[in-house]
């Protein structure tokens, strides 16, 4: 068994994810780069070596239950535990023709975002959970989006993909409940609004800043919060 920590991220092989791993594996954590695409995996791996960083390809497509199972035996293969998941895969579905306007909502592309922000998520953390409970301190740390807050209510009015984050914020906090007297702890992170192609990079803030909640939530201390729901400046109200 490898004594150094894993990481596996999500989504690793761009924008947040991408910096999440970067951010994790500069604190000596070995690295699974997890994405559905090959050639971007590849290069995402490629780029992080080159930088010091021990990191392998994980190829993981969230909304597939076989691919989903394939991750864990390769990671276990490679590594024989897990400590940290970082569940950041995510999509903002679609927009055209009012598809996220509640009036004229397309519930098909409802069913596509949560299949992969929501039940791609609970795929990934059962399905890494006995390696995680091979961890000493595991930690999960579920990305979500302020988007999800019933309290803020910001953002565009997006219904498939806030709905997605509040869904996934109460996953979160049942996880969190269920793994109450366990080491595992549980929490969600919102990284704000970050240039990336998600968002047509248009923000001044960096995928590196919006990492760093990220980083800081999957190193907690054993007596860090559980169940929450945090951003850069401390807790966001649900």
């Amino acid at each position: 068994m490898n004594e150094k920590k894993t990481a596996l991220v999500t989504g690793a092989n761009k924008g947040i994810g991408f910096a999440i791993a970067a951010g994790l594996g500069a604190i000596d954590f070995t690295v699974a780069v997890g994405a559905r695409d090959d050639k971007r995996r590849e290069d995402a791996v490629e780029q992080l070596r080159a930088a010091g960083i021990d990191a392998f390809g994980v190829a993981l497509d969230v909304t597939s239950e076989h691919s989903v199972a394939a991750a864990a035996a390769a990671i276990e293969q490679t590594t024989g535990r897990l400590d940290v998941l970082v569940n950041n895969a995510g999509i903002a579905g679609p927009t055209d023709d009012g598809a996220q306007v509640p009036s004229t909502l397309d519930l098909d592309a409802v069913s596509t975002v949560l299949d992969t922000n929501v039940f791609g998520a609970v795929r990934v953390t059962n399905a890494m959970l006995p390696l995680l409970r091979q961890a000493d301190a595991p930690r999960i740390v579920n990305m979500s989006s302020n988007m999800g807050s019933l309290t803020l209510q910001t953002g565009p009015l997006l219904a498939a993909y806030s709905s997605s984050k509040t869904m996934l914020n109460s996953m979160t906090a049942l996880y969190a409940r269920e793994f109450a007297d366990t080491p595992i702890v549980v929490n969600s992170v919102c990284p704000g609004y970050v240039a990336t192609d998600f968002t047509g990079f248009n923000s001044p803030r960096i995928p590196e800043q919006g990492a760093a909640i990220a980083v800081q939530l999957a190193t907690l201390p054993d007596d860090g919060p559980r169940g929450g729901f945090f951003d850069d400046n401390g807790a966001v109200p649900w």
